[in-house]
């Protein structure tokens, strides 16, 4: 922010558009990271727009790369066609001309119109900002480009917007401009998004378990080796609960005296409640570990009662 020569280049403009009487409103990405994807709305009502930024490595800054791909995705396009873009792109490196030429080709792309665009290098910027041949320079490319959208002067066609019609891999998203805007506000709200993700990754948990084989159903390899290992004991009644990491539901077991049922579901008070990982049920189903070890050596956690875990030991052979 400070000493950004493109600040100063806006606001000469403002300062210019204000004596002109024509209303600006200004959006600083930086301010606005959050909801970029719904500023594309914000053009509705403008006769022109300025895209104004500073290359300070390489290539125009990332916050308004951003925006370009949030014209793209959620934009008017039909609004923007009516929109002439005027560029500024400041280096205090190098690549100013790369980078108004980026804008350039980004906003025909989209469909839209282009003025003369104002580029230049500064490697000083308080001598810069002091000197009024540069000034004049600035205000020069402001006033030409208020009698461009004042007098509504026409503009040759380009041959990005029809090329982006005829050979665009890219199908357009079938929603009104309205219902792409709505949707633009969507992608902005962080708890939106973070509920869909949430739940894209708990689809796909579940996708996994069935391609590996676990359908978590009656058929489940775990329940299966539970069932063929399991030995009936008298007077035993008794409820577990296994809360398994990568397994969505917990297994659950009922244990009364010869008959087990065992399932993936809930139980609010089992008398064992054990937590541990997908790895060492593996080791104790594979008769490699048992449940007293695993818990001794602290690879399960369990709460509840122990004799009823010590059982468990006796009612299933793993071999």
């Amino acid at each position: 922010m400070v000493g950004d020569p493109c600040l100063y280049v806006i606001d000469r403009l403002t300062v210019l558009f204000d004596e002109l009487h024509v209303k600006t409103e200004r959006y600083n990405l930086h301010e606005h990271k959050r909801q970029i994807s719904s500023l594309p709305a914000t053009m509705k009502d403008a006769d022109g727009v300025i895209l104004a930024s500073t290359v300070e490595w390489y290539g125009i800054g990332g916050y308004m790369t951003q925006f370009l791909d949030a014209c793209w995705l959620y934009g008017d396009k039909e609004k923007i066609r009516s929109v002439c873009m005027f560029p500024i792109v400041m280096s205090t490196t190098y690549g100013e001309r790369e980078g108004l030429h980026t804008l350039n080709m980004a906003w025909e792309t989209l469909g839209g119109v282009t003025c003369e665009g104002l580029c230049g290098y500064v490697s000083d910027t308080a001598s810069f900002e002091l000197n009024k041949e540069y000034l004049k320079l600035i205000e020069k490319k402001g006033e030409n480009l208020y009698r461009t959208i004042s007098q509504k002067m026409p503009f040759l066609p380009v041959s990005s917007y029809s090329m982006k019609q005829n050979v665009s891999a890219a199908a357009p998203i079938p929603l009104t401009p309205q219902e792409t805007e709505q949707l633009s506000k969507y992608v902005a709200d962080e708890e939106y998004v973070k509920t869909q993700k949430e739940d894209i990754k708990e689809l796909a948990s579940q996708f996994k378990s069935m391609l590996s084989g676990g359908t978590e159903s009656g058929d489940d390899p775990l329940i299966a080796k539970f069932k063929g290992a399991f030995k009936p004991q008298k007077n035993l009644d008794a409820s577990y609960k296994f809360v398994i990491d990568g397994v969505k539901n917990p297994l659950i077991m009922r244990i009364k005296n010869d008959t087990l049922a065992i399932e993936y579901g809930n139980i609010e008070r089992p008398a064992v409640l054990c937590k541990t990982k997908q790895e060492v049920m593996d080791d104790i189903t594979g008769g490699r570990m048992t449940f007293q070890r695993a818990f001794m050596s602290g690879s399960m956690q369990v709460k509840g009662d122990f004799n009823m875990l010590r059982m468990l030991d006796t009612v299933f052979e793993f071999k």
